[in-house]
Protein backbone atom coordinates (compact mmCIF):
# COMPACT_ATOMS: atom_id res chain seq x y z
CA UNK A 1 0.00 0.00 0.00
CA UNK A 2 1.14 3.52 -0.84
CA UNK A 3 0.06 6.74 0.84
CA UNK A 4 -1.15 8.13 -2.50
CA UNK A 5 -3.75 5.35 -2.73
CA UNK A 6 -5.61 6.42 0.41
CA UNK A 7 -4.44 10.04 0.79
CA UNK A 8 -3.84 11.53 -2.67
CA UNK A 9 -1.33 14.33 -2.19
CA UNK A 10 -3.41 16.90 -4.08
CA UNK A 11 -6.50 16.28 -1.93
CA UNK A 12 -4.52 15.91 1.28
CA UNK A 13 -2.69 19.20 0.73
CA UNK A 14 -6.00 20.95 0.02
CA UNK A 15 -7.45 19.54 3.26
CA UNK A 16 -4.44 20.83 5.21
CA UNK A 17 -4.65 24.23 3.50
CA UNK A 18 -8.32 24.62 4.46
CA UNK A 19 -7.55 23.35 7.94
CA UNK A 20 -4.94 26.06 8.42
CA UNK A 21 -7.32 28.77 7.18
CA UNK A 22 -10.04 27.55 9.55
CA UNK A 23 -7.82 28.25 12.56
CA UNK A 24 -8.24 31.99 12.12
CA UNK A 25 -12.01 31.61 11.78
CA UNK A 26 -12.88 29.22 14.60
CA UNK A 27 -10.14 29.69 17.21
CA UNK A 28 -9.27 33.37 17.13
CA UNK A 29 -11.57 34.15 20.09
CA UNK A 30 -11.20 30.84 21.93
CA UNK A 31 -10.46 30.55 25.62
CA UNK A 32 -7.19 28.67 25.96
CA UNK A 33 -6.29 26.56 28.98
CA UNK A 34 -2.93 25.07 29.90
CA UNK A 35 -3.25 21.32 30.44
CA UNK A 36 -1.01 18.61 31.82
CA UNK A 37 -0.17 15.40 29.99
CA UNK A 38 -3.45 13.69 29.01
CA UNK A 39 -1.88 10.28 29.71
CA UNK A 40 -0.01 10.45 33.03
CA UNK A 41 -1.00 13.92 34.27
CA UNK A 42 2.54 15.26 34.63
CA UNK A 43 3.48 18.75 33.50
CA UNK A 44 4.79 18.92 29.94
CA UNK A 45 7.27 21.31 28.36
CA UNK A 46 7.01 23.26 25.10
CA UNK A 47 8.34 21.42 22.06
CA UNK A 48 7.11 23.28 18.92
CA UNK A 49 4.35 25.42 17.42
CA UNK A 50 2.29 24.56 14.37
CA UNK A 51 -0.73 26.31 12.85
CA UNK A 52 -0.66 28.72 15.82
CA UNK A 53 -1.02 25.83 18.29
CA UNK A 54 1.66 24.99 20.87
CA UNK A 55 2.61 21.37 21.51
CA UNK A 56 3.96 20.24 24.86
CA UNK A 57 5.78 16.97 25.40
CA UNK A 58 5.65 14.97 28.62
CA UNK A 59 9.16 14.28 29.91
CA UNK A 60 7.84 11.22 31.73
CA UNK A 61 5.78 9.24 29.20
CA UNK A 62 6.69 11.09 25.95
CA UNK A 63 3.11 11.90 24.99
CA UNK A 64 2.91 15.16 23.08
CA UNK A 65 -0.25 17.20 22.85
CA UNK A 66 -1.75 20.63 22.19
CA UNK A 67 -1.44 22.93 25.22
CA UNK A 68 -2.76 25.50 25.94
CA UNK A 69 -5.93 23.93 24.53
CA UNK A 70 -8.89 25.93 23.16
CA UNK A 71 -12.32 25.41 24.72
CA UNK A 72 -14.52 22.52 23.58
CA UNK A 73 -17.15 24.85 22.10
CA UNK A 74 -14.61 26.08 19.53
CA UNK A 75 -13.85 22.52 18.43
CA UNK A 76 -17.54 21.62 18.24
CA UNK A 77 -18.15 24.64 15.99
CA UNK A 78 -15.08 23.78 13.91
CA UNK A 79 -16.16 20.18 13.28
CA UNK A 80 -19.75 21.14 12.51
CA UNK A 81 -19.16 24.14 10.25
CA UNK A 82 -15.56 24.51 9.03
CA UNK A 83 -14.56 24.37 5.39
CA UNK A 84 -11.99 21.65 6.10
CA UNK A 85 -14.60 19.46 7.82
CA UNK A 86 -16.95 19.90 4.86
CA UNK A 87 -14.15 19.12 2.41
CA UNK A 88 -13.23 15.96 4.33
CA UNK A 89 -16.82 14.66 4.26
CA UNK A 90 -17.90 15.78 0.79
CA UNK A 91 -14.65 15.94 -1.18
CA UNK A 92 -11.74 13.98 0.24
CA UNK A 93 -13.58 10.95 1.61
CA UNK A 94 -15.95 10.51 -1.32
CA UNK A 95 -13.07 10.73 -3.80
CA UNK A 96 -11.09 8.06 -1.94
CA UNK A 97 -13.88 5.82 -0.60
CA UNK A 98 -13.35 2.96 -3.06
CA UNK A 99 -9.59 2.79 -2.61
CA UNK A 100 -9.90 3.17 1.16
CA UNK A 101 -12.46 0.37 1.22
CA UNK A 102 -10.04 -1.98 -0.57
CA UNK A 103 -6.76 -0.86 0.98
CA UNK A 104 -7.89 0.06 4.51
CA UNK A 105 -11.29 -1.23 5.54
CA UNK A 106 -11.24 -4.74 4.09
CA UNK A 107 -7.88 -5.61 5.74
CA UNK A 108 -8.90 -3.82 8.96
CA UNK A 109 -12.17 -5.73 9.19
CA UNK A 110 -10.26 -9.00 8.83
CA UNK A 111 -7.81 -7.95 11.55
CA UNK A 112 -10.63 -6.89 13.90
CA UNK A 113 -12.42 -10.21 13.36
CA UNK A 114 -9.19 -12.06 14.18
CA UNK A 115 -8.77 -10.03 17.38
CA UNK A 116 -12.39 -10.58 18.42
CA UNK A 117 -12.12 -14.31 17.77
CA UNK A 118 -9.01 -14.41 19.97
CA UNK A 119 -10.00 -12.13 22.85
CA UNK A 120 -13.82 -11.79 22.76
CA UNK A 121 -15.27 -14.95 21.19
CA UNK A 122 -18.54 -14.56 23.13
CA UNK A 123 -19.32 -11.10 21.73
CA UNK A 124 -22.77 -10.86 20.15
CA UNK A 125 -22.71 -7.23 19.03
CA UNK A 126 -20.14 -4.81 17.57
CA UNK A 127 -20.59 -1.05 18.14
CA UNK A 128 -18.66 1.45 16.00
CA UNK A 129 -18.19 4.82 17.73
CA UNK A 130 -18.05 7.58 15.13
CA UNK A 131 -18.82 5.12 12.34
CA UNK A 132 -19.00 7.79 9.63
CA UNK A 133 -20.10 6.36 6.29
CA UNK A 134 -20.46 2.87 7.77
CA UNK A 135 -17.84 1.32 5.51
CA UNK A 136 -16.13 -0.65 8.27
CA UNK A 137 -19.39 -2.18 9.49
CA UNK A 138 -20.35 -3.04 5.90
CA UNK A 139 -17.09 -4.93 5.42
CA UNK A 140 -17.12 -6.52 8.87
CA UNK A 141 -20.64 -7.92 8.39
CA UNK A 142 -19.43 -9.71 5.26
CA UNK A 143 -17.11 -11.71 7.53
CA UNK A 144 -19.14 -12.15 10.68
CA UNK A 145 -22.80 -12.83 11.46
CA UNK A 146 -23.17 -10.50 14.44
CA UNK A 147 -25.46 -7.71 15.60
CA UNK A 148 -24.19 -4.18 15.03
CA UNK A 149 -24.74 -0.54 15.94
CA UNK A 150 -23.12 2.67 14.70
CA UNK A 151 -22.93 5.63 17.07
CA UNK A 152 -22.69 8.68 14.80
CA UNK A 153 -23.65 12.26 15.81
CA UNK A 154 -23.67 13.70 12.29
CA UNK A 155 -27.17 13.87 10.79
CA UNK A 156 -25.68 13.72 7.29
CA UNK A 157 -23.54 10.62 7.96
CA UNK A 158 -26.25 8.91 10.01
CA UNK A 159 -28.65 9.20 7.08
CA UNK A 160 -26.10 7.66 4.72
CA UNK A 161 -25.73 4.70 7.12
CA UNK A 162 -29.51 4.28 7.32
CA UNK A 163 -29.72 4.25 3.53
CA UNK A 164 -27.31 1.31 3.68
CA UNK A 165 -29.73 -0.45 6.09
CA UNK A 166 -27.27 -0.14 8.97
CA UNK A 167 -28.39 0.37 12.56
CA UNK A 168 -27.53 3.90 13.74
CA UNK A 169 -27.76 5.77 17.04
CA UNK A 170 -27.56 9.46 16.13
CA UNK A 171 -25.89 10.78 19.27
CA UNK A 172 -22.58 11.95 20.67
CA UNK A 173 -21.07 9.36 22.97
CA UNK A 174 -21.60 11.58 26.03
CA UNK A 175 -25.35 11.59 25.29
CA UNK A 176 -25.64 7.81 24.99
CA UNK A 177 -27.59 6.06 27.73
CA UNK A 178 -26.89 2.47 28.66
CA UNK A 179 -30.54 1.74 27.77
CA UNK A 180 -29.72 2.75 24.16
CA UNK A 181 -27.39 -0.23 23.86
CA UNK A 182 -27.98 -3.97 23.52
CA UNK A 183 -27.66 -5.93 26.76
CA UNK A 184 -25.67 -8.76 25.16
CA UNK A 185 -21.87 -9.05 25.21
CA UNK A 186 -20.38 -6.26 23.11
CA UNK A 187 -17.20 -5.13 21.41
CA UNK A 188 -16.85 -1.37 20.91
CA UNK A 189 -14.55 -0.12 18.15
CA UNK A 190 -13.32 3.32 17.18
CA UNK A 191 -10.98 4.26 14.35
CA UNK A 192 -8.82 7.39 13.98
CA UNK A 193 -10.89 9.25 16.57
CA UNK A 194 -8.71 9.35 19.67
CA UNK A 195 -6.22 11.89 18.33
CA UNK A 196 -9.12 14.33 17.76
CA UNK A 197 -10.61 14.19 21.25
CA UNK A 198 -10.71 17.36 23.31
CA UNK A 199 -10.63 15.33 26.54
CA UNK A 200 -9.50 11.70 26.01
CA UNK A 201 -9.80 10.84 29.71
CA UNK A 202 -13.43 12.00 29.84
CA UNK A 203 -14.21 10.02 26.68
CA UNK A 204 -12.83 6.82 28.26
CA UNK A 205 -14.65 7.45 31.54
CA UNK A 206 -17.98 7.81 29.72
CA UNK A 207 -17.31 4.71 27.63
CA UNK A 208 -16.26 2.69 30.69
CA UNK A 209 -19.66 3.35 32.28
CA UNK A 210 -21.45 2.10 29.15
CA UNK A 211 -19.54 -1.18 28.99
CA UNK A 212 -20.71 -4.34 30.70
CA UNK A 213 -18.17 -6.44 32.56
CA UNK A 214 -15.92 -8.24 30.03
CA UNK A 215 -17.00 -6.00 27.14
CA UNK A 216 -14.02 -4.99 24.98
CA UNK A 217 -12.89 -1.79 23.30
CA UNK A 218 -10.65 -1.83 20.23
CA UNK A 219 -9.40 1.46 18.82
CA UNK A 220 -6.78 2.91 16.52
CA UNK A 221 -4.95 6.20 16.90
CA UNK A 222 -1.68 7.89 16.00
CA UNK A 223 1.47 6.77 17.79
CA UNK A 224 3.54 9.86 18.61
CA UNK A 225 6.62 7.63 18.97
CA UNK A 226 6.04 6.23 15.48
CA UNK A 227 8.89 6.51 13.02
CA UNK A 228 7.66 9.03 10.47
CA UNK A 229 6.21 11.34 13.14
CA UNK A 230 9.43 11.22 15.18
CA UNK A 231 11.62 11.87 12.12
CA UNK A 232 9.48 14.63 10.59
CA UNK A 233 8.26 16.22 13.87
CA UNK A 234 6.41 19.47 13.12
CA UNK A 235 6.88 18.84 9.38
CA UNK A 236 4.73 15.71 9.65
CA UNK A 237 1.34 16.09 7.96
CA UNK A 238 -0.11 13.93 10.74
CA UNK A 239 0.71 16.75 13.16
CA UNK A 240 -2.14 18.91 11.95
CA UNK A 241 -3.92 20.90 14.66
CA UNK A 242 -6.75 21.61 15.24
CA UNK A 243 -7.60 18.20 13.73
CA UNK A 244 -5.04 16.20 15.71
CA UNK A 245 -4.45 17.16 19.33
CA UNK A 246 -3.19 14.03 21.13
CA UNK A 247 -0.20 11.88 20.27
CA UNK A 248 -0.07 8.98 22.71
CA UNK A 249 2.31 6.03 22.37
CA UNK A 250 2.13 2.33 23.36
CA UNK A 251 3.39 2.99 26.88
CA UNK A 252 1.45 6.16 27.61
CA UNK A 253 -1.91 4.91 26.32
CA UNK A 254 -1.65 2.00 28.74
CA UNK A 255 -1.06 4.45 31.60
CA UNK A 256 -4.31 6.24 30.75
CA UNK A 257 -6.31 3.03 30.31
CA UNK A 258 -5.06 1.67 33.63
CA UNK A 259 -6.08 4.92 35.31
CA UNK A 260 -9.67 4.56 34.06
CA UNK A 261 -9.91 0.89 35.05
CA UNK A 262 -9.51 -0.84 31.69
CA UNK A 263 -7.35 -3.94 31.40
CA UNK A 264 -4.99 -3.47 28.46
CA UNK A 265 -4.94 -6.73 26.47
CA UNK A 266 -2.75 -5.89 23.48
CA UNK A 267 -1.12 -2.95 21.73
CA UNK A 268 0.21 -3.30 18.20
CA UNK A 269 1.35 -0.94 15.45
CA UNK A 270 0.21 -2.60 12.21
CA UNK A 271 0.99 0.46 10.08
CA UNK A 272 2.30 0.03 6.52
CA UNK A 273 3.10 3.59 5.44
CA UNK A 274 5.93 4.95 7.61
CA UNK A 275 8.69 4.47 5.05
CA UNK A 276 6.50 5.60 2.17
CA UNK A 277 5.49 8.74 4.06
CA UNK A 278 9.16 9.57 4.56
CA UNK A 279 9.81 8.91 0.87
CA UNK A 280 7.13 11.48 0.06
CA UNK A 281 8.71 14.00 2.46
CA UNK A 282 12.41 13.24 2.03
CA UNK A 283 13.18 16.94 1.50
CA UNK A 284 11.95 17.63 5.04
CA UNK A 285 14.07 14.93 6.74
CA UNK A 286 16.98 16.36 8.74
CA UNK A 287 18.34 13.15 10.28
CA UNK A 288 21.20 11.91 8.05
CA UNK A 289 20.64 8.22 8.72
CA UNK A 290 17.02 8.26 7.56
CA UNK A 291 17.63 10.67 4.71
CA UNK A 292 20.38 8.39 3.39
CA UNK A 293 18.35 5.24 4.00
CA UNK A 294 15.41 6.59 2.00
CA UNK A 295 17.66 7.66 -0.87
CA UNK A 296 20.01 4.64 -0.86
CA UNK A 297 17.86 1.59 -0.11
CA UNK A 298 16.00 -0.52 -2.67
CA UNK A 299 12.37 -1.63 -2.50
CA UNK A 300 13.11 -4.93 -0.76
CA UNK A 301 15.22 -3.25 1.93
CA UNK A 302 12.53 -0.65 2.54
CA UNK A 303 9.88 -3.37 2.84
CA UNK A 304 12.01 -5.22 5.39
CA UNK A 305 12.47 -2.04 7.38
CA UNK A 306 8.72 -1.32 7.31
CA UNK A 307 7.99 -4.83 8.59
CA UNK A 308 10.52 -4.37 11.40
CA UNK A 309 8.93 -1.04 12.34
CA UNK A 310 5.41 -2.50 12.40
CA UNK A 311 6.43 -5.61 14.34
CA UNK A 312 8.23 -3.65 17.06
CA UNK A 313 5.52 -1.08 17.91
CA UNK A 314 7.40 1.66 16.08
CA UNK A 315 4.83 2.52 13.40
CA UNK A 316 2.81 5.71 13.70
CA UNK A 317 -0.45 3.73 13.30
CA UNK A 318 -1.40 2.14 16.64
CA UNK A 319 -4.17 -0.32 17.56
CA UNK A 320 -5.19 -0.92 21.18
CA UNK A 321 -7.27 -3.76 22.62
CA UNK A 322 -8.65 -3.37 26.15
CA UNK A 323 -11.45 -4.72 28.32
CA UNK A 324 -13.61 -3.79 31.30
CA UNK A 325 -12.99 -6.39 33.99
Amino acid sequence: MKEEEIRPQRLFDELLRLNKEDVAVYFINSKYKKINCPACGNLGSFTFNKNSFNFDICDSCKTFYVSPRPDKESFDNYYMNSESAKFWANGFYKATENSRRVKLWKPKSKLIKKIIDKYSPDAKCIIDIGGGYGVFIEEFLKLCNINHLIIEPSRYLSQICREKNLNVLEKFLEDVNIKDLPKENKVFVSFELFEHLHDPKLFLEILFQLLNKNDSFIFTTLNGMGLDIQVLQDESKAVSPPMHLNFFNPKSIKILLDKIGFKCIDIITPGKLDINIMENNVDKIKDKFWKNFIGYSNKEEKNKMQNFISNNRLSSHMMVVCRKV
